[in-house]
């Protein structure tokens, strides 16, 4: 796919991952939005490296528990660059739960991060439908986790939603057909990231572990 002249847009732009998957789309020539929740300097630095690379660039406030916040997102964005051709479901949240811990895995903890990680990517899947429909090329990235391969990762709730955005990941793949192009990427552990940081280090060490065992997983894609 062509990235000049295209726009993208990553939830989640103001953290690690999400700031390196921008500043790669602006470097292979798109223009790119980002969304951030409370990291509004670390948006603010995604947003300058890209417009370094000359490209134009945005930085949007969003809760993607909240479908007002959504909808308001994706008319903003297209608003401000007159199209969308990508969107990166990055943005998740997570908590170290250790598997055997069933009493600290609540269902405030467990609502979070189904709303957050599952519930949040279809809901901007939806939003941005007709933006990523109109040119008949749109893309849609979604960054699950080598722990929705598996039964590891942070917590077990983590782990579930991760596994439910790789199986929504083929569900919508069939429904945007054949104007949209969904896909999936399943990383293990990122060292250095914000995320790994506030793992428990036996919930760390143990992702390590899976990544070395199952290093297919990060190879994992799923495509219409």
């Amino acid at each position: 796919m062509e990235l000049t002249g295209k726009t993208a847009f990553v939830t989640g732009g103001s953290g690690d991952i999400g700031s390196a998957i921008a500043r790669a789309l602006a470097v292979a020539g798109a223009n790119v939005a980002i969304s951030f929740v409370g990291q509004q300097q670390s948006a603010a630095a995604t947003v300058d490296a890209v417009t370094d690379c000359g490209r134009q660039s945005l930085a949007v406030q969003l809760d993607q528990r909240d479908p007002a916040s959504i909808d308001a997102t994706a008319a903003a964005v297209h608003m401000h660059f007159g199209r969308v051709d990508i969107l990166v479901n990055n943005a998740a949240w997570n908590i170290g739960i250790a598997f055997s811990d069933i009493e600290a895995l609540d269902a405030d903890v467990w609502d979070r991060m189904f709303e957050t990680n599952l519930r949040g990517p279809y809901l901007l899947a939806r939003a941005f439908a007709p933006h990523l429909r109109k040119h008949g090329c749109g893309r849609i990235v979604n960054i699950a986790s080598a722990a929705g391969l598996f039964p590891g990762g942070s917590s077990m709730a983590y782990a579930s939603t991760k596994a439910g955005l790789i199986h929504l990941t083929r569900c919508l793949a069939v429904g945007m057909a054949p104007e949209i192009a969904v896909n999936c990427i399943a990383p293990g552990l990122v060292e250095g990231t914000r995320m790994a940081q506030r793992l428990p280090d036996k919930v760390a060490q143990s992702a390590r572990r899976q990544s070395w065992a199952v290093p297919q997983v990060r190879r994992t894609s799923v495509s219409r």
